[in-house]
C-alpha cells in the first residue's frame, strides 16, 4: 500500500516496468504481457484462418477473383471503425474489460462463418471476424500502460509481434487441421468448417483468462474520475487534429496493411503461381508471418536503442530507414519467377515489414502521452485503411497479382520519405530524456518493485 501510495502521488515514481523479462510470470506488468500477447495470438490466428484455406473454400462457393477481391477487402475493413471505437473504449475503461469481451464477441462469428453457404453468407460473416483486428490497439494500450519510456518500444512491439505469429501459424496448422478432418472421414466442405471452430473456442477460454489474470495498471484497476471520462473524447479529437497522428497511420498502412494484405492473398498466390499444393503453399505463406516472432521485436528494439542516443529524432529516422527498405523488397519479390528466389525475398521483405511496424509503434506512445489509446487507434486503424486500399488493387480484373505488388511497393517508398515530417517539440525531447535518466538505476519497475498479485 505504501508503494502505490507514493505511486499516486509521485507520477515520477511509477511502477511501470523498466525491462522486459520474458520469465517473469507474477508481476503485474509482465502478466499482462504474456496474457495480452496470447491471445492477440489467438484472435489473429483466427482473423486469418481461412486464408489458406480458400483454394477449397473458393471452388466449394464457386468465388471469382472480383469476389475474393471483396472478401479480403472485408476481412481489414470493418476493423478500421473497430480500431477507433477500442481505442476510445480503452481511454474509458481500462484494457482488461475491453479485451475480454472482445474476445467473447470475436468468436461468435469465427465459429459461425461454417453456416455460410454461398459467397453473400461467407463476406458478411468475413465482415464481422475483422472486427477482431482491433484486439491489437487493446494490446498495444496495455502494454503502453505497463512499461516505461525506455523499454516501451520493444515491449509493444514484442507483444505484438509474437501476437502476429497468429497469422504465420495459421497459414501452416490450418491445412493440417483441414486434413485431420477429412482424416476422420469428414467431406472437404464440412472439413473447412469444424476447424474454424477450434480458433473460436480457444478465443472463448481466453476471454475468462483475461478477466481472472490481468490488471488494468501496474498500480490495479482502471480507476478514472467523471472528470476524466468527459475528457475522453476531447482527447481523441485532439488526437485526430494532430498531423503526425495521420503520418504514423498511412506508414503503419504500408507496413502493417501489406502485412495484413500479405496474409491474405500470399498461399493463394504460390498456389496459383507457383503450382504449390494447399499444405506447401500454406508453409511458404507461413514463412512470412513467422517472421514476427522476432522481428517486429527487433523493429521496436531498434527503436528504442536509437531514440536513446538521438532522442525521439532518432526513432522517427529508424521508422523510415525500415519502412523504405521494405519496399524496395516488395518490389524485387513482385518480379520473382524461380519459387525459391520467391521465398528467399519473401522472407527478406517480410523481415523489413514486421521491423517497421514494431518500429512505428516506438514512436507512436510519445505523439500524445494524455491518449495513447486515442493515437494508438487511429494509427492502428491506418494499417487497417492500407490493407483495404490494397485490396482495391489486388482486387481488379485489369492489374495483374505481380504488378498489384510492384505498385504497392512503390507506394510504400513514398510512404517512408513522409514518415521524415514527423517532428517533435523540444520540450518533449527534454521530458523524455528527464524520464530516461531517472530510470537508469538497474530495477524491475521505476522507483519501486512492481507488486507480484
Amino acid at each position: 500500500m505504501k508503494q502505490l501510495f507514493e505511486a499516486m502521488n509521485h507520477p515520477e515514481k511509477t511502477m511501470k516496468a523498466t525491462r522486459l523479462d520474458l520469465f517473469d510470470f507474477t508481476s503485474r506488468p509482465m502478466r499482462a504481457f504474456h496474457v495480452t500477447w496470447v491471445s492477440f495470438f489467438l484472435c489473429f490466428f483466427a482473423w486469418f484462418g481461412m486464408a489458406p484455406l480458400m483454394p477449397v473454400i473458393r471452388k466449394e462457393l464457386g468465388l471469382s477473383k472480383e469476389q475474393i477481391g471483396n472478401i479480403m477487402i472485408a476481412a481489414v475493413a470493418v476493423t478500421i471503425l473497430a480500431r477507433l471505437g477500442v481505442g476510445w473504449l480503452c481511454d474509458r475503461f481500462g484494457p482488461r474489460r475491453v479485451y475480454a469481451g472482445l474476445l467473447a464477441v470475436g468468436a461468435l462469428p469465427v465459429m459461425g462463418i461454417g453456416l455460410a453457404d454461398d459467397y453473400l453468407s461467407f463476406l458478411l460473416f468475413r465482415l464481422a471476424i475483422g472486427a477482431i483486428g482491433a484486439s491489437f490497439v487493446i494490446t498495444q494500450f496495455h502494454t503502453s500502460s505497463m512499461f516505461a519510456p525506455r523499454v516501451v518500444g520493444t515491449a509493444n512491439a514484442t507483444a505484438a509481434g509474437w501476437g502476429n505469429l497468429g497469422g504465420g501459424v495459421a497459414q501452416m496448422v490450418m491445412p493440417l487441421l483441414f486434413a485431420a478432418f477429412l482424416g476422420f472421414g469428414l467431406t472437404e466442405g464440412s472439413a473447412w468448417r469444424v476447424a474454424m471452430v477450434v480458433p473460436g473456442v480457444l478465443m472463448l477460454l481466453a476471454s475468462v483468462a483475461y478477466l481472472k489474470l490481468t490488471h488494468d495498471l501496474p498500480e490495479g484497476p482502471w480507476a478514472r474520475p467523471a472528470s476524466a471520462n468527459k475528457k475522453s473524447l476531447a482527447k481523441f479529437a485532439a488526437a485526430a487534429r494532430d498531423p503526425r497522428t495521420w503520418v504514423l497511420g498511412l506508414a503503419y498502412g504500408a507496413c502493417f496493411g501489406v502485412e495484413l494484405t500479405v496474409h491474405n492473398m500470399a498461399a493463394l498466390y504460390f498456389h496459383d503461381r507457383f503450382a504449390l499444393d494447399l499444405k506447401s503453399a500454406g508453409l511458404v505463406a507461413g514463412s512470412f508471418g513467422v517472421l514476427a516472432l522476432f522481428a517486429r521485436t527487433l523493429g521496436g528494439y531498434t527503436g528504442d536503442r536509437v531514440g536513446a542516443r538521438l532522442g525521439l529524432r532518432g526513432r522517427v529516422l529508424t521508422l523510415a530507414v525500415v519502412l523504405a527498405a521494405e519496399g524496395v523488397m516488395l518490389v524485387v519479390f513482385s518480379q520473382m519467377n524461380s519459387l525459391v528466389l520467391a521465398v528467399v525475398t519473401l522472407v527478406i521483405f517480410g523481415l523489413f515489414t514486421h521491423m517497421s511496424a514494431g518500429a512505428t509503434y516506438a514512436v507512436s506512445p510519445f505523439l500524445r502521452r494524455d491518449a495513447v489509446g486515442a493515437v494508438t487507434g487511429i494509427v492502428g486503424a491506418g494499417g487497417n485503411i492500407g490493407a483495404v486500399l490494397a485490396g482495391f488493387l489486388f482486387r481488379s480484373s485489369a492489374v495483374s497479382t505481380t504488378a498489384a505488388l510492384f505498385y504497392l511497393g512503390l507506394v510504400v517508398v513514398v510512404c517512408s520519405v513522409l514518415v521524415l515530417t514527423v517532428r517533435f517539440a523540444p520540450e518533449d525531447e527534454a521530458s523524455l530524456r528527464k524520464e530516461l535518466d531517472a530510470a537508469r538505476a538497474p530495477v524491475g519497475v521505476e522507483g519501486v518493485p512492481a507488486p507480484a498479485e
